[in-house]
Order: C-alpha cells, then sequence, then structure tokens
C-alpha cells in the first residue's frame, strides 16, 4: 500500500513558525521553532515531552491557529482502548436495522451484514477522523504516556503509514497527512519504536525573560514591574518540593487575577490571599507560606 502524498509544508523558515506562532498566541524560543519547522517540512510527528503544565498542549493548539488547520485531540488516559481511539461499530442502531430487515420479511445475511458494516454505522474516533479527513488537521495525542503500552502498537500502524486497517472495510489511507503532536509527562518510558517515527522536543518551564514576555503578550494590561514580581515569584514557587508547581497558565490566571484586584505590587498579603489560583494543595500552601515567610 503506497504512502499518502505529503502535503505542501505549512511554513516557509523558521523565522515563519516564530511569526505564527506568537501571533497565535504561543511564544516560541528557537529551538522550538526549529523543531516544528522540521517536523513540518519532514512531515514527521512531533514527540513534546516535559513536566505538567510547560505548554506542550498549547503548542499544538497555537500550531492548528498558525496553519489554519482543525484540531483533533485524543486525550490518552489509562484503559484507554482501540474503540475509543479508532472507531467502534453502532452496534444499538446495527440491531434496529437487522430488526427492521427481519419485520420486512428477512433479508438474507449477506445482504444484512454488508448493510451493517457499512459507513452509516461506523462510530469514528479521534485517530480515524484524522486520517480520512481531507482539510489541513492537527493531531494531538496528549499525555501518550498515560495510555497502556498496547496502544503505542496501534499508534504505529497510524503513524508509520497513516492507514488503518478495518477488518469489514479494508484499510483505509490518509488522502492528506495531518500534522501529528504526541505529548508526554515522561511518567513512563515511551517505547523506543514509537520514538524512532517522531521528532523530539524536550519542553521545560521557560526561562525568566520568556515567561515575563508571554505574561506581558497574554496579560498586556498588567505592569511590567508587577509581572516581573510575578514571574520571579513563580520561579521561586517552582524551587520548592511540591506536589504540582505553578503551570504556565496558572502563571497567567494568577497575572489576569492581579490585574481584576487592581494590585499594583506583589507583597506578602497580595501572595496570600491569591496564592490558591496556583496552587491548589494544601500542604504546598502550606510549604509556600513558610518559605515565602508569609506566616
Amino acid at each position: 500500500m503506497p504512502r499518502p502524498p505529503s502535503q505542501s509544508p505549512h511554513f516557509s523558515s523558521v523565522s515563519d513558525v516564530s511569526k505564527r506562532l506568537s501571533e497565535a498566541g504561543y511564544l516560541p524560543d528557537a529551538q522550538i521553532a526549529t523543531t516544528v519547522f522540521l517536523a513540518d517540512r519532514l512531515g514527521k510527528p512531533l514527540l513534546v515531552e516535559g513536566p505538567a503544565g510547560t505548554g506542550k498542549t498549547e503548542l499544538a493548539k497555537a500550531l492548528a491557529t498558525a496553519t489554519g488547520s482543525d484540531l483533533i485531540r485524543l486525550q490518552c488516559y489509562e484503559g484507554l482502548d482501540e474503540a475509543r481511539a479508532l472507531y467502534e461499530w453502532n452496534y444499538k442502531k446495527q440491531l434496529l436495522r437487522i430488526q427492521a430487515s427481519q419485520a420486512d420479511g428477512g433479508a438474507d445475511w449477506d445482504t444484512v451484514h454488508d448493510d451493517i458494516f457499512g459507513d452509516e454505522f461506523l462510530l469514528s474516533r479521534p485517530l480515524l477522523t484524522a486520517i480520512r479527513r481531507t482539510d489541513p488537521t492537527v493531531l494531538l495525542i496528549d499525555e501518550t504516556d498515560k495510555a497502556d503500552v498496547e496502544v503505542e502498537g496501534l499508534l504505529l500502524e497510524v503513524l508509520s503509514d497513516f492507514q488503518v486497517t478495518i477488518p469489514e472495510l479494508g484499510t483505509i489511507t490518509a488522502t492528506r497527512r495531518p500534522m501529528v503532536v504526541l505529548t508526554s509527562n515522561a511518567t513512563r518510558e515511551l517505547s523506543e519504536a514509537l520514538k524512532r517515527r517522531c521528532l523530539y522536543l524536550a519542553l521545560d518551564y521557560p526561562s525568566a525573560e520568556r515567561e515575563r514576555e508571554i505574561v506581558l503578550s497574554r496579560v498586556p494590561d498588567l505592569a511590567p514591574g508587577l509581572a516581573e514580581q510575578l514571574v520571579r515569584t513563580v520561579r521561586a514557587l517552582r524551587a520548592m518540593e511540591l506536589k504540582k508547581s505553578p503551570s504556565i497558565s496558572e502563571t497567567l490566571d494568577w497575572a489576569q487575577t492581579l490585574l481584576e484586584l487592581g494590585l499594583d505590587t506583589l507583597d506578602e498579603p497580595a501572595v496570600a490571599s491569591t496564592l490558591g489560583v496556583v496552587l491548589k494543595h494544601a500542604s504546598d500552601q502550606t510549604r509556600a507560606a513558610a518559605e515565602l515567610r508569609l506566616n
């Protein structure tokens, strides 16, 4: 079975990636922009790995916006199976059709079989939906490391040849390759076979300067000095041994909170009264209060 034709590249250069992702609300550094450009040019899936809250999912969303593509998301979790990831048959509708054919005098089984295993009765899940689309598509396989190892075998077929096999219908091959982004929080090691099919991007929390730029781009009414204080405090929290470090999105929530409250400085009372915006565990708040001397 021949591979589907590669679509025209979405980006003309690394700087084009930076410009269009920035316009979509995501500020990439040079490594991110370069890796995205290469994934686009080589037609390879992009595996983005790093701690929770570093902007992996947001990168996929920004890619969809920047390329004018629809985003199709497969959220991985323990127990995810082929029926939820790829397709399943609408058994209730099939049963109704069988009962209706019997009521009409009873068609032979071959006729009924061909009827009930058609497109009308197929429930397409994210992987099959992405493969069958002819419009620009970004397929996000989110938190891949949370899925069982068996799911990786399914992903290998999809990411190798961009095709899936349905016994009743045959092999369905993509006519237009979707851009594929896989994310992982590194809670378990993904197989080498899966990694070989992808370009790899390790994503960590941004530098203080870049996070400040992100805050000011997403919350432009925040005073630069207050953004500086905010980022400094968030980085201090991330340096602590917390159950859950503040994510970039929670940094933005905190910035918006300070703006809504009309605060012009992030002093101890301001931190104490708004800490629940970024820390969602009581033990984390207690530790932060002690180490930031908020008691």
